[in-house]
Parts: C-alpha cells; sequence; structure tokens
C-alpha cells in the first residue's frame, strides 16, 4: 500500500480535507511512553480506504484539522485496543472522540477473548503474519526508517479491510449496538478526571493494611501522583508500590 507521510500544516490541512468527507476513517497512533507519566506521540496513521496518511506529529506542531476529524460525528473511527490512544487523545489536544469504535471490543463480542492483539485479529481474517518487532522503537526520533513507516502503515491498511467483516458479524450476531457502548464507555473512563483520594484503592496489597495504614497510603498514593505529574515522570520513578506499603 502507498502512503503519503505529511510533515506541514498545509498539507495537513488539505489531507483532512479529503478526509472530512469519509464515512470511516481507520486511526491508529505511536508513541513512547517508557520515562514519562505521559505518551509522547510520535506518528499518527490514518486510513479512509483510497488515502493513507502517515502524519507527522513531531514536524506539525498544530494538529487541529486532525482533531476536528475526531470529534466529526459524521464519521466513523474505528482503532484497535484504543485504551492507550485515547490517553494520547487527551494529554495531546484534550480531544475527546465521537463516534469511535474499538475492533477488539469488537472482536471480544465475537468471542475472541478481551485483550486480542491486533497482529492476531489480522492473522485471524487474512491469514498474513505481520512484523511486529518495530512496535518499542523510538517513534520520536527523527528520521523513522522505511521500516517504521511500512509498520505503521500496515496498522491501519488492515483495520480498515478488516472493519466491515467485524461489522457485519457482529451485526449478525446482534451485538454491533453492544461494542459501540463498550466502547462509549472506555472513552468516558479514559476522559474522567483522575480521583486522587481513591488511588490507594489500586495498591495490589491495600486490602491486608488497617485504618491507620490506609489513611497514610492514600496520602502518600496521592502525593506520588502529584509529583508524577509535575515531572512527568512514571509513577514508580516517583516511588514504587512496595516502597509505599514499606
Amino acid at each position: 500500500m502507498q502512503y503519503q507521510l505529511i510533515e506541514d500544516f498545509i498539507s495537513l490541512q488539505s489531507l483532512c480535507q479529503q478526509y472530512s468527507k469519509a464515512s470511516v476513517l481507520a486511526i491508529d497512533t505511536e508513541f513512547v511512553r517508557t520515562r514519562t507519566l505521559y505518551p509522547k506521540l510520535g506518528l499518527l496513521q490514518v486510513f479512509d480506504g483510497e488515502r493513507l496518511a502517515l502524519i507527522d506529529p513531531i514536524a506539525i506542531t498544530d494538529l487541529s484539522p486532525f482533531w476536528q476529524l475526531l470529534t466529526d460525528k459524521n464519521i466513523t473511527k474505528v482503532l484497535h485496543a484504543c485504551s492507550e490512544d485515547l490517553e494520547v487523545f487527551l494529554t495531546s489536544a484534550n480531544c475527546k472522540p465521537v463516534n469511535l469504535i474499538d475492533s477488539q471490543i469488537m472482536m471480544s463480542f465475537l468471542g475472541h477473548g478481551l485483550s486480542m492483539g491486533y497482529a492476531a485479529m489480522v492473522e485471524h481474517f487474512t491469514g498474513i503474519e505481520l512484523d511486529k518487532s518495530e512496535s518499542r522503537t523510538d517513534w520520536t526520533k527523527r528520521p523513522l526508517t522505511q521500516k517504521q513507516l511500512n509498520y505503521a502503515s500496515a496498522d491501519v491498511e488492515h483495520l480498515f479491510s478488516i472493519y466491515p467483516k467485524l461489522v457485519a458479524k457482529t451485526e449478525q450476531l446482534k451485538r454491533l449496538e453492544f461494542a459501540k457502548q463498550e466502547t462509549q464507555l472506555l472513552v468516558e473512563r479514559k476522559f474522567s478526571p483522575i480521583n486522587e483520594e481513591q488511588l490507594y484503592r489500586q495498591i495490589k496489597l491495600a486490602w491486608r493494611l488497617n485504618a491507620k495504614q490506609l489513611n497514610s497510603l492514600k496520602h502518600l498514593t496521592k502525593w506520588r501522583y502529584q509529583q508524577a505529574k509535575k515531572r512527568d515522570l512514571p509513577l514508580g520513578f516517583v516511588v514504587k508500590e512496595h516502597t509505599l506499603m514499606a
């Protein structure tokens, strides 16, 4: 599949004007978050069945035309395992997508478990075995390699072609609306403010503590999260869970 690498605002604007006429867009993101609390966006992939584009968010500081696509209720946006993509949209632009559906959720309603990976889904429908070796590369480093660009384009090329089959199968089982509802619940959860007073409940062994210890843990987890936000560090880089428990 031929793709277009978008590296300036004028090209992005023109591309998004074309995409605004689409009924369905397959979308994916590549990002890095190994040493930060917030994901650092490295690439956006979009395919409407005719034009496959790789949008460079490092070269383009104003991505508003793309964010407008995400909020266009007339376009269905399909992503696979979109939980972290939603975090990218939230932290990069506070952009809450509408009319979005997650193909992983659709696969779960077809009986394939709750966490079927993209490569496994592609192989299930097409027999093609994707090379996933580039998934953990540094997507913020420039220039991107040809192998990275090919890998990124495949993520939306197959997703677009598989989506109609997913719709047909979930409709046949009368589960399409359930998949849409479940996706929307995920969106709402990701865009709901984090309750810092309840973060201690996420510590695995908190149930072992008495009331006084739980109260201390409550304040510690709140402090840790505030420090992580302030310094843009993973929670474990501020202080690890076993240290909080100690």
